[in-house]
């Protein structure tokens, strides 16, 4: 069995936590690992690395590679799409690359899944996987269903009919209902929660494309190269839409599990541990005279007075206030946000790259000041600038700075001028974090205006 999970989508359902950039499957939401680095575990307790493959996008790349070192999972493979597309010419992908590079077979079983869910207890959900195994292996299509306990509005559902081993015939899908529509089913029963979770063999999705899909099915039979050229042909149609739903072959299993996709704030409250007032508190929050409140603070102290039944999300540029059942609204704050061409949807005030982060201190016209940390034996590109120059002051650690062809080092409270247009390089050759300050000056200060000479990391062409 092979594991494909994907990783290459970019929701702002978390706003302001998630952004286009930086989106849910990276955060750490209490446990000290990623939601991706925990969807790698748990298939650990199925299947060796080399099993595994991630699919994603460039921008992630580095994000991924890092969370698979992080859950040990080095030898997982890392799949690229070359355009972004939805999770049915992903997954189209994902069948090539095991058949033409990992050498899998038509009978081999593919466990499709998403990268940004919570699953326990994780002994329930491997002896689920094995039976989703073997339900595949008889020419079937399985999906995962979660038992519904509330009304909610924010999930898809299957309606299910006769028994099939384990499970259960699937009638047919519905999108995410109202309120009303939702208690109906509660009441009628035979309706599970989609986790977006299915097994099959490849030779069972290779029929279903031809039979459903013929335009992705058709790619697919080319050679990888080809694949590749043409990705961008593939229709932009989601795994559900385009086969699932069609097929007759689709089979339920029961997820005799706690699970949650955690897709809004109400959702991250009820994971979260309540004090006695059923407040969820998260970082440097003070609640008085609070009640069913979900209080998160990232950067600064978030006070509360009197608050109920409200989700208060705090980061370092954005404050979230929303009443509790009203947060798969955030989606609206975000279009609205992208109306009006803020780039608070897309990034943070910090954001992640390859070799460390940096974070956005301030700024006015002809001017920004950001804090630079490098980790341990990483190395910025050999760059230069256009239209600005850049006086770097160290903090913390050692810095090896190269400016043309000049190489120095840096220690606490040394600095340095780059001159603008002059290529150089920053590397951390220490056993610590490398902080500096780096204050830069020009007309144009946008990150575009870099232009890469050599990187560690590939990133020459990009």
């Amino acid at each position: 069995m092979k594991i494909i999970i994907l990783a290459g989508g970019g929701g702002n359902r978390l706003f302001p936590l998630s952004r286009t950039k930086f989106p849910k499957q990276f955060l750490k939401l209490g446990v000290g690992k990623s939601l991706l680095a925990q969807t790698i575990e748990r298939f650990l307790m199925l299947v060796e690395p080399a099993d595994i493959v991630v699919v994603t996008n460039q921008d992630y790349s580095y994000h991924v590679r890092s969370e698979l070192v992080a859950a040990n999972a080095g030898q997982a493979h890392i799949l690229l799409e070359p355009v972004a597309r939805n999770t049915a010419p992903a997954i189209a992908l994902a069948v090539k690359y095991c058949i033409d590079k990992l050498g899998c077979g038509i009978d081999e079983v593919l466990f499709i899944t998403p990268s940004d869910h919570i699953i326990s207890p994780l002994d329930a959900f491997a002896s689920a996987a094995r039976l989703a195994e073997n339900m595949a292996c008889q020419d079937r299509i399985v999906t995962f269903g979660v038992t519904p306990y509330r009304p909610e509005t924010g999930y898809g559902y299957i309606q299910t009919g006769d028994p099939f081993g384990s499970g259960y015939v699937v009638n047919s899908f519905h999108e995410k209902p109202d309120r009303t529509t939702a208690e109906g089913y509660l009441a009628v029963g035979k309706y599970y929660w989609n986790s977006g979770m299915f097994a099959f063999t490849i030779d069972r999705i290779m029929h279903e494309l031809s039979a459903h899909q013929p335009d992705i099915c058709v790619q697919v039979d080319k050679s990888w190269e080809e694949l590749i050229e043409n990705f961008s042909e593939m229709p932009n149609i989601s795994i559900d839409y385009a086969v699932i739903e069609k097929s007759k072959q689709v089979v339920l299993l029961p997820l005799n599990a706690e699970w949650s996709d955690i897709g809004s704030w109400d959702a991250i409250y009820d994971l979260l541990d309540k004090d006695a007032k059923g407040n969820a508190i998260k970082g440097d929050c003070i609640p008085i005279a609070c009640s069913n409140t979900l209080m998160l603070g990232q950067s600064r102290l978030v006070a509360g007075i009197g608050l109920e039944d409200l989700l208060v999300i705090e980061t370092d540029d954005v404050v979230v206030v929303a009443k509790k059942g009203e947060s798969q609204k955030v989606k609206d704050l975000v279009n609205q946000l992208k109306k009006d061409g803020r780039t608070e949807t897309s990034e943070h005030a910090t954001v992640y790259r390859p070799w460390g982060q940096y974070s956005l201190l301030s700024g006015g016209r002809g001017y920004q000041m950001k804090k630079i940390t490098v980790n341990p034996g990483e190395t910025l590109s050999s760059q230069m600038h256009y239209h600005r120059s850049e006086h770097w002051i160290v903090v913390g650690g050692t810095a090896k700075v190269t400016i043309g062809e000049t190489e120095q080092i840096l220690h606490e409270n040394e600095s340095v001028f780059i001159p603008q247009t002059t290529k150089h390089r920053l590397e951390n050759p220490g056993k610590l974090l490398l902080e500096i300050i780096e204050l830069q000056n020009g007309r144009y200060l946008e990150e575009d205006d870099i232009v890469r000479f050599e990187d560690i990391y590939g990133r020459v062409n990009a």
